[in-house]
């Protein structure tokens, strides 16, 4: 007798102590939980986090450790808008600042600056304390700011700086997040609930989606420590956590149900779900890994961050579905499927075959190369816009007008353009060259007085370290981050500081800031891009060859994966480089992508994608193994397969949907473009170009290998009558039946018909009851043990 797979060794241990599997899950979720939180998280620094010259530069000012306390400007304007009035703006700002310089939390108050149109002054007020905790000690300075409007008719004062802005991004984004939280769980709760018609048999994959993402969580604040981690890491292992934890148990709970209904008992069912459903999610789950290893390849701190996250809450979705599911359904038994939703209930019990899709289905079985061309030439003219796609690293150019932190930079900004987009010049020299390099930078800020493209309203001030060595400017421009104006003047300050620093001996210098992390992470992703998609293609390829032990069907899971990403590409360029949805969506449209985005949604797209490509491969090679031929078994997988993907399909896009609600643009952006490429995928792929291209392709599916005849019955066209499979029936009298004996010996059991249609009985020899039917010829005999070879080895 053969050794079972892994995954079914794993089901049946679990399935037969099940109260010691489902205790070790708990202990290791509370484990990580603990562990993650008592470690805390590392967070990736500026210096580790730019690339190229901007990164250069960082690490230039890292180097000479600043002491940076956090900052807040005190804007002073007219309530409408229009002419301040001086001396009531002059007699608020005296108030404000004897308020502030009593507060304990500020360690100074300067001078109040009129803007160059004087329409506006400006207070600038340094806190106590470091930046990184700012947020939560700004509140009484708010306070004050609003108690001194409050007192002076006619002037607002609006407060943006390293507290207060974030802040109040912080409480506008949080709530977001938290809405999201909110608006997600009810609604996968309520499709599952569609899909199951059981309270229970829909509770259980969210519970341990749930589960994964709180180990996941603790995880990655463990390993943050050896790769730093980015703040966005937490919303994105939410993101994969609950798509992913939530299909993987979709794949298995449906199967074991099917196998149910069957006539298998309980543990049969369990055992069978493992070694089909639970074989497709270890292969899933391979192929995203596989992909979210490839970000590591783009050599950038925020990429390698959002990879491991990903990875880890991949991973532990697996060993969710193999390990601690088996045993929830083992316990639940019959339970499962309570309490039962009736008219839903009745809905998903229906034995008779579905009408819908078999229609959906004949344009492709019928006419393959047609529906091909068809289908093909439809996702690339969605994936033309892509062509156009234009690159842009985020900013507060990006975020919501209506957020009222948002509003006051916009009116800083206008009033005192340097406030706004800061290029940062750093210089690192030996210390007794301290001279010449103040000198140098005097010069280049000479070079900027009278040029448009930088702005004028207060005179940089040249920062020194304590040891000399390393020397900071802050050049402003009055354009935003995204125009040209910006990038022509970071262009300029790139060519005249090394020209300025020439004459110093062993000095460097860098120009970085916002504009130019911008432009250098933009062109460092397009030269590392191809290395990424290069590696994630080659790898998954050697993956689905290894699976399927098929060229074919390996290259046809590439090509119609690179399919659907660039199509859903064009749906993101169409929606977002244009303004047609800025009132659909909620958003101000920049003209551009965000410049991270394209290549990790093509990961994340490429893993996902694999999990419906393989688990309808899957049923469409089981189909096949059982005798059918290419048509029927199409037609087959895809029926059979139908429920379960399109449930998943459903889910994965109504939680990617939700994020695109959020205010923040890169977010809009990653959830419309993730749930565009799995409607696409599960829709217009599966219907139209996979059955179309697998019916054209015929036995070529199997290309260089093929279904062993000696591992099939005969299936003719159409008719179920004529379906066999090579399982010994009927069950001799005594054999143990598995799932009331384990300890014994092992014979033929209620696994072997649940298999098996009850109508077809084969010759069954007394001698071996795994053995093949008599008749059989030596070679078709040679390796049989008697259970379809639903996956080659």
């Amino acid at each position: 007798m053969r050794k079972k797979p892994a995954t079914v060794r794993i089901a049946r241990w679990s399935a037969t102590h099940p109260w010691s599997a489902i205790g070790l899950w708990v202990l290791f979720v509370a484990l990580c939980l603990f562990l993650g939180g008592a470690a805390g998280s590392n967070k990736i620094s500026d210096e580790e986090s730019g690339v190229g010259e901007a990164g250069r530069a960082g690490r230039i000012t890292a180097s000479g450790h600043f002491v940076e306390k956090p900052e807040e400007n005190v804007l002073i304007s007219a309530a409408n808008g229009g002419k301040l009035d001086v001396a009531t703006a002059r007699k608020a700002a005296g108030e404000l600042a004897g308020k502030m310089k009593a507060l304990p939390e500020v360690e100074s108050v300067g001078t109040a600056l009129p803007s160059p149109d004087g329409r506006a002054l400006l207070l600038p007020v340094t806190m106590k304390g470091d930046t990184e905790n700012a947020d939560t000690r700004v509140q009484p300075l708010l306070d004050a700011s609003a108690a001194t409007e409050k007192a002076h008719e006619g002037i607002r004062i609006d407060q943006i700086g390293t507290g207060s802005t974030a802040k109040g991004l912080g409480e506008t984004l949080g709530e977001d997040f938290r809405k999201a939280e909110l608006i997600s769980l009810p609604l996968t709760l309520l499709i599952l609930l569609v899909v199951f018609g059981a309270v229970i048999a829909a509770g259980v994959p969210v519970l341990l989606a749930m589960s994964c993402v709180g180990a996941a969580i603790g995880l990655s604040a463990l390993a943050s420590h050896v790769l730093p981690e980015t703040s966005a890491v937490s919303n994105v292992i939410l993101l994969m956590g609950m798509a992913v934890g939530v299909d993987y148990s979709l794949f298995y709970l449906k199967r074991e149900r099917e196998e149910r209904r069957k006539g298998a008992s309980h543990l049969d069912a369990i055992e069978i779900a493992a070694e089909t459903s639970g074989h497709t999610v270890v292969v899933s789950g391979t192929t995203v890994v596989v992909s979210m290893a490839g970000l590591y390849l783009a050599q950038e701190a925020t990429f390698a961050s959002l990879a491991t996250g990903s990875i880890i809450v991949v991973a532990v979705a697996v060993l969710a579905s193999l390990t601690v599911l088996p045993a929830l359904l083992a316990k639940l038994g019959r339970w499962v499927d309570r309490p039962k939703v009736p008219l839903l209930w009745l809905l998903t019990m229906r034995s008779n075959e579905s009408r819908l899709w078999p229609v959906l289905l004949r344009p492709a079985l019928v006419r393959p190369a047609l529906t091909l061309v068809v289908s093909v030439g439809a996702l690339l003219a969605l994936a033309l816009p892509a062509l156009d796609m234009k690159l842009k690293q985020p900013g507060s150019d990006d975020l919501s007008r209506d957020i009222p932190v948002v509003q006051a930079m916009d009116r800083l900004t206008s009033a005192f353009p340097s406030k706004g987009t800061v290029h940062q010049v750093a210089v690192r020299a030996p210390a007794e060259r301290a001279g010449e390099v103040e000198a140098a930078l005097k010069t280049l800020l000479s070079r900027t007085e009278g040029q448009e493209l930088f702005a004028h309203d207060q005179a940089p001030t040249i920062r020194v370290s304590a040891d000399k060595r390393v020397h900071t400017v802050a050049v402003g421009t009055p354009h935003s981050p995204k125009s040209d104006g910006a990038r022509k003047s970071l262009e300029l300050l790139r060519a005249w500081v090394p020209e300025a620093i020439a004459p110093v001996q062993n000095a460097e210098g860098a120009v970085g800031g916002k504009v130019a992390q911008g432009v250098d992470f933009t062109g460092h992703l397009e030269d590392r891009m191809p290395w990424v998609v290069g590696f994630i293609l080659l790898l998954t390829f050697a993956t689905m060859v290894i699976i399927f032990r098929s060229l074919a069907v390996a290259l046809s899971a590439i090509l119609l994966n690179l399919l659907s990403a660039a199509a859903s590409f064009g749906a993101l360029v169409a929606v977002f480089q244009n303004t047609w949805a800025e009132g659909l969506l909620d958003f101000h449209s920049s003209g551009a992508v965000v410049s991270w985005l394209p290549l990790f949604l093509f990961v994340v797209l490429f893993g996902l994608s694999m999990d419906y490509h393989v688990f309808v491969v899957s049923r469409i090679r089981e189909a096949a193994v059982d005798g059918a031929n290419v048509r029927d078994a199409v037609r087959d997988g895809i029926t059979r397969s139908a429920g379960v993907v399109t449930s998943a399909a459903i889910v994965m896009v109504a939680v990617f949907a939700i994020f695109g609600t959020l205010s923040m643009v890169e977010f809009k952006q990653l959830g419309v473009g993730l749930a565009a490429a799995i409607l696409l995928d599960a829709v217009v792929i599966r219907i139209f170009v996979l059955p179309a291209l697998m019916t054209a392709l015929g036995r070529w599916n199997w290309w260089p290998g093929n279904l062993n005849s000696a591992r099939r019955g005969q299936h003719a066209a159409g008719s179920d009558e004529t379906r066999q499979l090579r399982l010994p029936h009927p069950v001799p009298a005594g054999a143990t039946q598995y799932g009331q004996e384990f300890g014994g010996q092992e014979q033929a059991s209620s696994r072997e018909q649940a298999y098996a249609p009850q109508q077809h009985q084969q010759s069954y020899d007394p001698q071996n009851s795994y053995g093949p039917p008599q008749g059989w010829t030596q070679q078709e005999q040679q390796g049989h043990d008697g259970r379809p070879d639903l996956y080659p080895r």
